[in-house]
């Protein structure tokens, strides 16, 4: 992508929805992605985000904010089906969101491989898994020169970031799920000391507000009670980890405080949420200071006294409802399949058991259409079941609702607001109160909304402030005084220094190291050229300033004729240069002992060029092409030069492109179905076949590499010929920082301090 400073936002999915979040950044040739997730609504390919509308070889990083699948359960996908691979790009995490990752995605794999939906195999997920880098919570991390970010707690779940990302000094806050309220376990979402440019915010809840959470509590414990006293079973679909875990702790807590509910069990129906518990049980230091001052006194909140885990073997689910009142966890929380929807279709017909959901549900999904209490409701073989079980929802899914959400937003003060995760509706009566109440205090914030797959570009000014250190910022400028000194670039932050301060600040030096090599000269120099182009394929001849003949080696060595029996090298020394260089000296020194310069100075010979030098251009084209011809018809046999007749008509049923260009063809079969036309002008490979094609291009550049020059292999420096005034002059270096003598004003250098 061309280097500009136009932020490109593309979301791959969570664009005016809920599901598979997957947000491209592209900043600056700079590629990031926020999130790979599923949309929990569809099955298979259906579920991915739009992941064939990027390279994915271009991706720098992939930050994963938390490990619920419709954030991060096409991770494995894009890792091992698309060609990312190809690229340099690295994963992140934080380390309980790998944890819990790795027991999310083995039970995604098995409970979709039993259909024709699975997306991938354990293997792959395996191979995945390895590539992902795990950070903590306020870590920096550089995942490549110009790219850095810090990941900030989110509340939501365990684990859970956001991530504050810096593209080339842009800054860009992603929040993922965020929560702003602390709840039993979980601390609630950091507001990032620093100001970003853009913030990515969910929008999950849009303009409604929550109940507090007491109050929340208080209805819960209440509405299950009451169910339990009518003889009936509470069924509560949740996701196995997550708020799970939350109203686990007030259940335990309920019960521990109701003597009468203590003959009445409450079931954990997930397998992944028992292996699960373990890592929750390690990562107590990420959670609130309730959960760690209860571990510390040897009071561990993960083990319950009033829950059990439900095996599952044949039958489970007919045994539990015929049997007495219970409270049963099951997943998964949207009621698609699983335990949960198994229980549902036992429980409906009975009024006396109820239903409560705790989370948000996706539109799509069984749990948001039984929400508006339908009298029927389809099983999974299709048969029609009465609904007489009650349906209750309270929000338990540790979203921000409108209120701490607008909060949030106003805190963080960027200029640019992007609404992600949510549904339409919601995300447009969200922008419609975000954007009149930044009008009413007159401030300039713009809120978008983009769909998926529209690219939202941000254009931001191009200034650029220079941070003044050192000896340059001892002293105050005053109004109008001009400041003097190195500006030095890395990775998009600018440094102006004095420059003594170079080496102390930076490392850097301003030192070039210049190497003079004096040889006793034994032979003529025509002879001394000769050899050199015999070994290098050419070499550029001219005069420097003093009219002192020079021979420049591969743009890098200098060899000149200093005096009557002497010759000089001389070279700015690099890793490269040094080697051209050591190699120029040994092919000089034994020009002497060489049976060829024997041969030559025993009869009248002028040593005008090399047979094998480069500069008889259209000779040596002829040459080369034969060359390549040879190496080819060596590895296919069947190798046929075409050259186009001047003024003659071209044959019928040939293409004209084909045959406008000389071109080398490779004959595969008699058919010429499967024939590679390789264009001599261009070395462009043309083949029907992509495996033919590829094969033919692989032996061309082996053919080309062979009969190349090593100066046509290499060159560096600048071109010396007889019409350039000085062979010796300066070449230019590039590192990746780059030293420029500049000045600033003294307002510039105030803003840089």
């Amino acid at each position: 992508m061309a280097d500009s400073p136009t932020l490109s936002v593309t979301l791959l999915g969570a664009g005016q929805e809920v599901g598979r979040s997957c947000c491209v950044l592209q900043y600056r040739g700079k590629t990031i992605v926020c999130d790979t997730g599923v949309h929990p609504a569809y099955s298979g390919m259906a579920s991915l985000p739009f992941v064939d509308e990027l390279d994915w070889s271009t991706v720098d990083a992939i930050l994963i904010t938390h490990f619920h699948l419709d954030h991060a359960a096409a991770l494995t996908y894009i890792m091992e089906k698309t060609n990312f691979r190809d690229g340099k790009g690295k994963v992140y995490m934080t380390h309980p969101t790998k944890a819990v990752h790795k027991f999310m995605m083995q039970d995604f794999v098995r409970t979709s491989s039993s259909t024709s939906d699975a997306l991938f195999t354990p293997l792959e997920m395996n191979m995945s898994l390895s590539s992902i880098i795990p950070v903590s919570a306020h870590q920096l991390i550089t995942p490549c020169p110009g790219v850095s970010f810090i990941p900030y707690h989110a509340g939501h779940v365990l684990g859970a970031c956001m991530f504050l990302i810096d593209i080339a000094g842009l800054k860009i806050l992603y929040t993922g799920d965020y929560s702003r309220e602390e709840d039993r376990h979980l601390v609630k979402a950091e507001v990032p000391p620093v100001r970003p440019d853009v913030l990515i915010v969910e929008s999950t809840y849009g303009v409604q507000s929550l109940e507090g959470r007491d109050e929340k509590e208080l209805r819960f414990t209440s509405l299950v009670h009451s169910i339990i006293r009518r003889g009936g079973h509470v069924l509560l679909p949740t996701f196995a980890l997550g708020r799970a875990q939350e109203l686990l702790l007030i259940l335990d807590e309920y019960w521990k405080k109701h003597p009468d509910l203590h003959n009445v069990p409450i079931y954990y129906a997930s397998n992944l949420a028992r292996k699960c518990m373990a890592v929750y049980q390690t990562y107590i230091h990420t959670m609130n200071s309730n959960i760690r001052s209860r571990f510390a006194k040897r009071d561990n909140p993960f083990v319950f006294k009033h829950i059990s885990n439900l095996p599952q073997p044949r039958g489970w689910e007919r045994k539990i409802a015929d049997g007495p009142p219970c409270v049963v966890l099951a997943s998964p929380g949207f009621l698609q399949t699983g335990p949960s929807r198994e229980l549902l279709e036992l429980w409906a017909p009975d009024s006396r058991n109820g239903l409560i959901i705790t989370g948000y549900s996706i539109e799509g999904t069984l749990a948001r259409d039984i929400m508006t209490e339908p009298d029927e409701i389809i099983g999974l073989k299709g048969n029609t079941i009465p609904r007489k079980i009650s349906v209750d929802y309270l929000s338990f899914s540790a979203h921000v609702d409108y209120s701490q959400n607008s909060e949030f937003i106003e805190l963080v003060k960027a200029q640019h607001v992007v609404l992600v995760h949510g549904e339409q509706t919601a995300m447009g009566r969200l922008k419609a109160a975000m954007t009149a109440k930044f009008k009413d205090r007159d401030e300039d914030v713009k809120i978008h909304t983009p769909r998926n797959l529209e690219t939202l570009e941000l254009s931001f000014r191009g200034e650029r402030v220079a941070k003044a250190i050192g000896t340059l910022a001892n002293k105050a400028p005053q109004e109008n005084d001009v400041i003097s000194g190195l500006l030095v670039s890395k990775d998009y932050s600018y440094t102006l220094l004095d420059p003594r301060d170079l080496k102390d600040f930076t490392g850097l030096s301003t030192c070039t190291v210049t190497q003079r090599q004096k040889i006793v000269l034994g032979v003529g120099w025509d002879l001394v050229r000769w050899h050199l182009e015999g070994m290098y394929g050419s070499v550029e001849e001219g005069l420097d300033k003093d009219d002192v003949k020079v021979i420049r080696v591969m743009g890098a060595v200098d060899v000149e004729h200093t005096a009557e029996h002497e010759l000089t090298l001389e070279w700015d020394s690099t890793a490269s240069n040094d080697m051209i260089a050591d190699s120029v000296l040994a092919l000089i020194t034994g020009i002497d002992k060489s049976p060829a310069s024997v041969k030559l100075t025993s009869q009248q010979h002028s040593h005008t060029h090399h047979p094998h030098s480069d500069h008889h251009e259209s000779d040596q084209s002829i040459t080369r092409i034969q060359r390549i011809a040879w190496f080819l018809d060596a590895h296919f046999d069947d190798v046929e030069l075409h050259m186009p007749e001047v003024g003659g008509e071209q044959d019928q049923g040939q293409d004209q492109g084909e045959k406008s260009e000389p071109a080398l063809i490779v004959r595969m079969d008699d058919s010429g179905e499967a024939d590679a036309y390789i264009n001599l002008i261009t070395l462009v490979v043309s083949c029907p076949s992509d495996t033919v094609r590829r094969r033919v291009e692989a032996v061309l550049d082996m053919a080309i590499t062979t009969v190349s020059s090593l100066a046509e292999s290499f060159a560096t420096g600048v071109s010396v010929s007889p019409e350039d005034a000085d062979p010796k002059q300066e070449k230019s270096n590039h590192t990746d920082t780059e030293i420029v003598k500049d000045t600033m004003t003294t307002g510039e250098a105030d803003a840089a301090s």
